[in-house]
């Protein structure tokens, strides 16, 4: 390609086009399905229940500590399937892009969506590129669509918690929320903050293969915690006791909390799920989370309680209680 940045020229469908699909996007992302390079991917059926999911990235800044937005872009995509208990095949994705930005940007943002992609055994087979004018889009965003499998035995949703079942969390919440917010604001502590930005299904598999009666799965992403446990508890019709000492967090996520007046259970999370599990089987499911490397932290942070139905009440460290709704407003805008 002979210039260092992107120019209209990239969207106009013509020889720019095709040069910076071809050398960047092709090349870095090939597969047998996106090598045909046609309209449409001819996928293969599935012998299973199709799960798919769509989302966009936004995030600001596009290169952070732990990831970037290509990375991201995957690891959201990928998790979203997990959620249903779907085993995650293809994935497509649309990438607008500013004029302006610099390849070599967009190079490393692609090249992290492949590694992404292929780390995690999915195919990206299909995609589109858009351009616009300088300052009518921020460097870059994309959009995805993913695929999966799932075994007709399944039945996850936040429709089926019941009372008695424990909620676990597989790590430290709050992460990936404050490596955005420092890293956007310039804040530096003694140690750096970095996003848990990573692909779940290889510890959902694992989970219910030791318990294939687990009942809920989330992704606390925006809204954190405090919004996934407040969606489950009004899908499901329950109420949700969440102890406040058994959250684990990180001293200097809590600290920036802190320092910022944000309440970590409001933080975004791009590595982390929230599991609601039949207290019986609870022990199982700790230890073979704990087994997994994204799961060497699991704890039960609360339970579904048949009382304050649609609600979370959060049992504080001095024994109180207090209500925590759905996040109201943005908190931290442009977090994924």
């Amino acid at each position: 390609m002979t210039f260092d940045s992107i120019q209209l020229d990239h969207g106009s469908g013509g020889r720019a086009t095709h040069e910076l699909i071809r050398e960047l996007f092709a090349e870095a992302l090939a597969n047998p399905f996106l090598v045909e390079m046609n309209d449409s991917a001819l996928l293969p059926a599935l012998s299973t229940p199709l799960a798919m999911t769509t989302d966009c990235y936004v995030v600001d800044p596009i290169i952070f500590p732990g990831g970037d937005i290509g990375s991201l872009a995957v690891h959201g995509t990928i998790n979203d399937l997990a959620m249903v208990g779907a085993r995650p095949f293809y994935l497509t994705a649309g990438f607008v892009l500013e004029e302006g930005l610099p390849l070599t940007t967009l190079r490393r943002v692609v090249h992290s969506m492949a590694e992404a992609a292929r780390n995690a055994e999915v195919k990206v087979v299909a995609g589109d590129t858009k351009v616009v004018p300088r300052g009518k889009a921020d460097k870059l965003f994309i959009t995805t669509a993913g695929v999966g499998g799932v075994p007709p035995e399944r039945r996850l949703g936040g429709q089926y918690a019941q009372p008695g079942d424990a909620v676990i969390i597989n790590g430290t919440i709050g992460d990936h929320g404050m490596a955005i917010l420092c890293k956007r604001e310039g804040l530096a502590f003694d140690n750096e903050i970095r996003s848990d930005a990573a692909s779940l299904h290889t510890l959902v598999e694992t989970m219910l293969t030791a318990c294939p009666t687990i009942r809920v799965l989330r992704d606390p992403t925006r809204g954190g915690v405090a919004t996934s446990l407040n969606e489950i508890a009004q899908q499901s019709g329950v109420g949700v006791l969440l102890e406040e000492p058994a959250v684990p967090i990180r001293r200097d996520v809590a600290g920036a909390c802190e320092i910022l007046g944000l309440d970590p259970l409001y933080v975004a999370n791009e590595g982390k799920l929230l599991a609601c599990v039949p207290a019986r089987s609870l022990d199982i499911v700790l230890e073979a989370m704990r087994a997994h490397p994204l799961g060497r932290q699991a704890c039960r942070i609360g339970e579904i309680v048949a009382g304050e139905q649609g609600r979370v009440v959060l049992r504080t460290h001095i024994g109180g209680h207090r209500l925590v709704t759905m996040l109201r407003g943005e908190q931290l805008p442009r977090i994924c």
